[in-house]
């Protein structure tokens, strides 16, 4: 994970503004840092998006293709996870670093989407036991400015808001050969109902009070940090600590208070950008990464 190094003056300085709720940058210990979120910014994907949440930059693009269904799940498909880690992001990510942090995340993802109903996996299936889609969800983190696993949560779910999958016909002939046939017209597809689909809320103990959106400078002042995967009806599908520092009972409490509060206004926002930004079709401006 990327760090900065403060000295013991400015530690106590960030420690004692959120003992008041003020932060450096003048937010409360509940506000989110300005999040710009772009979908459809890579053309050879089946969905993408781009989130910049304050200095954190991550891309995510998603592809359908069609495998066969898992042994224990025959009648539904799947989603995989890959993160690629740029060393761009930080020095500190380069060669094994990247490749941990990389590991780490993906498998909070995992965790995240493990829940029975953040996607309908069922929808994916086309034929029992047979085919179905698998969609490779693919992260790239641009630049780490802290808070990265909110970031790409809120990335992950743009892009499969933007996800776009060919409507199949199984046509079965008098031998009972079976064949797939994928409608080549692009309004003919099937979209994925986002609804259930967690955001993660990171929650950062600094002193006796915690932060939502912690940046670089607030990590470092942090000893332990509780991952909440939240609905957008404030339900907590997952809970993971992270950092060497403990936490007591009370304050966890207080924490997964705090993100399922803050974890449903994300939702409402990001679902109110995304349905403004579909409105406006093929006529909205390309204004980031690959514009």
């Amino acid at each position: 994970m990327a760090s900065v190094v403060l000295s013991e003056a400015e530690k106590l300085y960030i420690v004692h503004g959120v003992q008041e709720d003020l932060r450096v940058d003048g937010r409360g210990c509940e506000d989110y840092r300005c999040a710009e979120v772009e979908t459809d910014v890579v053309s050879n994907t089946s969905g993408s998006a781009r989130v910049k949440l304050g200095d954190t930059d991550v891309l995510v693009g998603i592809k359908a293709e069609m495998g066969t269904p898992k042994l224990e799940k025959p009648d539904e498909g799947y989603l995989e996870f890959f993160v690629d880690c740029s060393s761009n992001a930080t020095p500190e990510l380069e060669g094994r670093g990247g490749e941990e942090l990389g590991t780490d995340i993906a498998n909070t993802l995992y965790r995240v989407f493990s829940c029975e109903n953040s996607v309908d996996l069922k929808s994916l299936c086309i034929n029992p036991r047979e085919h179905c889609w698998v969609l490779y969800v693919d992260v790239l983190l641009l630049e780490c400015g802290g808070n990265i696993f909110d970031a790409i949560s809120i990335a992950v779910k743009a892009a499969l808001f933007n996800t776009r999958i060919p409507k199949v016909r199984v046509l079965e002939d008098e031998e009972g050969t079976k064949e797939i046939e994928l409608s080549d017209d692009p309004y003919d597809c099937i979209r994925l109902n986002v609804e259930e689909v967690p955001c993660i809320v990171t929650l950062s103990k600094i002193g006796y009070r915690h932060v939502v959106d912690a940046t670089l400078q607030e990590e470092a002042c942090s000893l332990a940090s509780l991952l909440i995967s939240v609905t957008s009806k404030g339900a907590l599908t997952s809970m993971k600590k992270v950092g060497k520092g403990s936490l007591d009972p009370e304050s966890i409490f207080e924490m997964m208070e705090t993100g399922q509060r803050v974890g449903k206004s994300l939702h409402i926002a990001l679902q109110k950008i995304l349905e403004e930004e579909e409105s406006l079709g093929t006529s909205r401006p390309k204004v980031g990464f690959l514009g």
